[in-house]
């Protein structure tokens, strides 16, 4: 049994695995999550402070809940993040779509298997015969 402090209440709870956070507090931030997200789906124009102090939750939280690519933003919409590759401005989540493209490609160039050497016949000398020696 793996007892953890949660990092939102403080309180403990058997840690099964991804963040340390209770059943209640996650349960918690999904209620919170649904809220955001409706009052974006209401106020489209609406900016990272406003929907915070509306919704009563750290812009932290909603900066994750992007990079996640749980919340995503119209193109009219002031919130745009930043690619951390290359700075471009996206709508939602941590790369814009090249960067991940390029990403996937050198990864699947990573674990690509080699290709096998083709072997070129041993080309035989006449000179390079067997020998034998008179006794």
């Amino acid at each position: 049994m793996n007892l953890r402090n949660c990092s939102r209440c403080g309180k403990m709870f058997n840690y099964i695995g991804g963040q340390p956070i209770c059943e209640p507090c996650k349960k918690a931030i999904e209620e919170d999550f649904q809220k955001v997200k409706t009052y974006i789906q209401e106020n489209p124009t609406a900016d990272l402070k406003q929907i915070a102090e509306d919704n009563e939750v750290t812009t932290k939280q909603i900066q994750q809940w992007i990079r996640e690519e749980r919340l995503m933003f119209s193109e009219g919409s002031p919130l745009k993040m930043t690619c951390e590759k290359c700075g471009d401005r996206i709508l939602t989540g941590r790369f814009c779509a090249k960067c991940k493209a390029s990403m996937a490609n050198n990864l699947n160039d990573t674990f690509a298997k080699p290709k096998p050497a083709i072997q070129q016949p041993v080309k035989q000398d006449k000179k390079a015969g067997m020998r034998f020696l008179d006794t």
